[in-house]
C-alpha cells in the first residue's frame, strides 16, 4: 500500500503503482540471481505484486512464496518480516517509505537491509536502482562483503508512553494537538508542538527538513535533534511532496545518543508520518535515540568493493 494514500489528493505526492513495484521486484530478483543465490523468498499479499513479478522469469534461484495471515493493515508487514526471519532470512530488500520501513525495523532490528524508496516520505530508504540493490543483498547474503566496512547500524528513536506504549521511529517522533489518530492528510503546522528527529535533512520532505533547515543532522551524526514549535523564527518547509507550509520554530537543540527527552503529556504522537498514539492526561512521554537499528548497506561502496575484488565477474 506504500505510495497510495490520500496525500496523492491533499498534496502532490507521486502514485507508486503496483506495476512499477512489480518492475522493481523483477529487477531485484534479476540482480540477486545474477550473483548466484540459491533461493529468493517473497510473501503472498493481496495484490500478488511479487508473485506476478517473478512467475514468468527464468531464474536459476528457487522462488519460495510464504503465506501469512492478512488483516490488510500495517501489521501485515510485521508478519511478513517475521515469516522471513523464521525461515532463516537475514538479508532483506524492502520497498516502501519511512512508515513501512519503521515496521520492518521494529519487527527485526538486527537484519541486513537494503531499503528502497517507493513511499510518500522517503528520508530513510535509498534511491538506488533495484537491480543493483538485488546484487548487493545477494553478495551480502553469500558472505562476500565485509559487513563491518560496508554497513552501518541506523539510528532509532525509542518512544515510551508510561508502560502502555513502546514504539520506534526511524526519522521523527512528533507531538501534535487538535488532531486524531489515523489522519493521513498533511500535517497542519499550527498543530505541531514538539519533535525529536534522528535525522534533520535539509534536502528531505516531511518533518525532517523542519530541523534540517535550522541545524542539519545526518545519518552518520551520533546525535539527534529536538525541535520546539512556537514563536521565534519561521521556515518555509516542504511538509509533503510539492506542498509547502510556513513552520514556526521556538528552539532546537541536539540530543546525544542515549539521552532521554521528555515530551509534554498532551495531544497525540505521530511517528514517521503516521498519527499513531493518543496521550492520556498525566502520562509520561519519553524519547531516546540510539544506534541500534538494522545494518543498512552502503550500496555504492559495496559495488566498488565488488568491482575491486572481481565479485561480479563470471568464471568459466
Amino acid at each position: 500500500m506504500a505510495g497510495r494514500d490520500v496525500r496523492r489528493l491533499a498534496a502532490r505526492a507521486s502514485t507508486v503503482t503496483h506495476e512499477s513495484k512489480m518492475d522493481c521486484v523483477a529487477r531485484i530478483a534479476a540482480g540477486a540471481d545474477a550473483m548466484g543465490v540459491d533461493e529468493i523468498l517473497i510473501v503472498r499479499e493481496p495484490f500478488r505484486i511479487a508473485e506476478r513479478a517473478l512467475e514468468w522469469m527464468s531464474l536459476s534461484a528457487k522462488v519460495t512464496v510464504l503465506d501469512i495471515e492478512l488483516t490488510h493493515d500495517m501489521s501485515d508487514t510485521a508478519r511478513a518480516i517475521s515469516a522471513f526471519c523464521e525461515h532463516g532470512v537475514d538479508h532483506v530488500v524492502a520497498l516502501g517509505g519511512d512508515g513501512t520501513h519503521r515496521i520492518i525495523v521494529k519487527t527485526a532490528p538486527n537484519i541486513f537491509l537494503v531499503p528502497l524508496s517507493t513511499g510518500t516520505n522517503n528520508v530513510f530508504p535509498l534511491t538506488v536502482e533495484a537491480t543493483i540493490a538485488g546484487e548487493v543483498a545477494a553478495m551480502g547474503a553469500k558472505g562476500l562483503l565485509p559487513q563491518e566496512r560496508l554497513t552501518r547500524r541506523v539510528k532509532v528513536a525509542r518512544l515510551t508512553i508510561d508502560s502502555r506504549v513502546q514504539d520506534i521511529g526511524l526519522i521523527d517522533v512528533v507531538r501534535i494537538e487538535n488532531d486524531f489518530v489515523g489522519n493521513y492528510r498533511p500535517f497542519d503546522p499550527l498543530k505541531l508542538r514538539e519533535m525529536v528527529l534522528t535525522r534533520a535533512e535539509p534536502d528531505a520532505i516531511g518533518m525532517s527538513p523542519i530541523g534540517g533547515l535550522v541545524d542539519p543532522v545526518g545519518a552518520d551524526d551520533d546525535c539527534g535533534l529536538y525541535v520546539k514549535f512556537g514563536e521565534g523564527y519561521s521556515r518555509q518547509v516542504p511538509v509533503s511532496p510539492g506542498y509547502f507550509s510556513d513552520v514556526h520554530i521556538s528552539k532546537t537543540s541536539r540530543l546525544p545518543l542515549g539521552h532521554s527527552c521528555e515530551l509534554k503529556s498532551t495531544g497525540l504522537i505521530a511517528i514517521d508520518g503516521d498519527r499513531l498514539h493518543r496521550i492520556e492526561a498525566g502520562e509520561r512521554v519519553n524519547v531516546e535515540i540510539n544506534r541500534d537499528g538494522p545494518h543498512v548497506y552502503d550500496v555504492s561502496a559495496s559495488m566498488r568493493y565488488a568491482a575491486k575484488h572481481g565479485l561480479c565477474s563470471r568464471t568459466e
